[in-house]
């Protein structure tokens, strides 16, 4: 028996594929397009900006506004012309007025705060970043007019109990730290208005007496190991921002609704499997981000686009764990990649909030399919909008 052949005319081939060839070109364009747009760039120019700082010795406050990686500022040009700058940069962008009341200090040979740091109980801002300090001493409570307490990224393994003496205390940030405990004492700064604890790794719980913070409209406790919502964060009545990402929930609290002033509630990295009802009472929230891969129920109202809601379902790949012999090694790494995280959200975030601001649709379900590796420079993020 022989074989059968199908024969067909050449130029039929050559337009099928020319086809096909265009589309793909054009689906090429589309997607360059959408990743100049996207916030992908930017993050990559914040993340190389972050890098050569860190090798330079530049401290954090010099390229950081608000939480905000400033990638305007010519920092890297500055230095190569004057290398003084190291010394003043700290200070730039405040006024001569102001920044006697500004303490900074900024590098890893630092072990322990300067002795002469007691004597000027006048300072009103501390921000001691990147450093190798443990500990915080408890002088703390000689500065009765402290506002600001930025202590991020530092080795500190407890806060002492005096810091509840600062009563004008408006924001605290412990974040990528070793904390493993907050001290109940911080409950007695009423004032306190901003709270961040991530990026502890181990920290398990808030003290209940932290429900006395009534003026607080944002907490951060992501990449932490909590295993619920702190009952004393579901008392904060003024909160505005919560960011519980990438611990251990497995359900939220049936009482969630109490934070009746909460407009952004970050849930991603989690082991939800449902969202409670209790979330559609919350009449201000206008952005939550869960992860999906575990959720089986999700309430249908949620993604009602007559709502201001704006829905963000990420689905997470799971993250290739590479085993280091050197214990301290594996937890830098996680701490410097769960610090990458963050800054992405914080720029997609921006995103979502710019393209609502210019007009576009506000009920959004995004999916963000994320393949992360241990260290951030490698890792790559692919984010599509349906």
């Amino acid at each position: 028996m022989g074989h059968k052949v199908v024969a067909f005319d050449i130029s039929v081939i050559r337009g099928l594929w020319e086809t096909r060839v265009k589309k793909h070109r054009a689906w090429q364009k589309k997607e360059a397009e959408r990743l100049e747009r996207s916030a992908l760039e930017k993050i990559k120019e914040e993340w190389n900006l972050v890098s050569e700082c860190r090798r330079r010795g530049v401290p954090q406050a010099a390229y950081c506004r608000n939480g905000f990686v400033d990638t305007g500022v010519r920092l890297l040009d500055k230095l190569e012309r004057n290398s003084l700058l190291r010394q003043s940069l700290p200070s730039k962008g405040r006024d001569k007025g102001s920044s006697k009341f500004v303490f900074e200090l900024s590098g890893e040979h630092w072990t322990e705060l300067p002795d002469s740091l007691k004597e000027q109980t006048h300072l009103k801002e501390w921000h001691i970043n990147h450093t190798l300090i443990e500990t915080i001493p408890t002088y703390i409570k000689l500065f009765q007019a402290m506002r600001i307490l930025d202590l991020q990224k530092n080795q500190i393994s407890h806060l002492p109990a005096e810091i509840g003496c600062l009563k004008n205390l408006k924001e605290l940030n412990v974040s990528f730290n070793h904390l493993k405990s907050i001290p109940p004492e911080l409950g007695e700064c009423e004032n306190l208005e901003k709270l961040d604890c991530s990026g502890n790794l181990e920290l398990t719980e808030l003290p209940f007496e932290l429900s006395n913070l009534k003026q607080v409209t944002f907490v951060d406790l992501s990449a932490n190991k909590f295993s619920s919502v702190p009952i004393c964060v579901l008392r904060m009545s003024s909160l505005q921002w919560l960011d519980i990402s990438n611990n251990s929930l497995n359900d939220l609290p049936q009482d969630i609704d109490r934070l009746e002033e909460l407009q952004t509630f970050l849930l991603y990295k989690n082991k939800l499997t449902y969202l409670p009802y209790a979330l559609l009472n919350l009449k201000k929230l206008t952005l939550l981000v869960v992860s999906g891969d575990h959720l089986v129920e999700v309430p249908t109202a949620l993604c009602d686009s007559s709502t201001p809601l704006k829905f963000v379902n990420l689905m997470d790949n799971p993250i290739d764990n590479i085993q280091c012999q050197d214990g301290e090694e594996m937890r830098e790494s996680e701490q410097d990649r769960q610090h990458f995280d963050k800054e992405f959200m914080r720029a997609y975030i921006e995103d979502l909030k710019e393209r609502g601001s210019a007009g576009q649709p506000q009920q959004m379900v995004p999916h963000v399919r994320r393949n992360t590796r241990d260290t951030a420079e490698t890792s790559k993020t692919k984010v599509t909008a349906q």
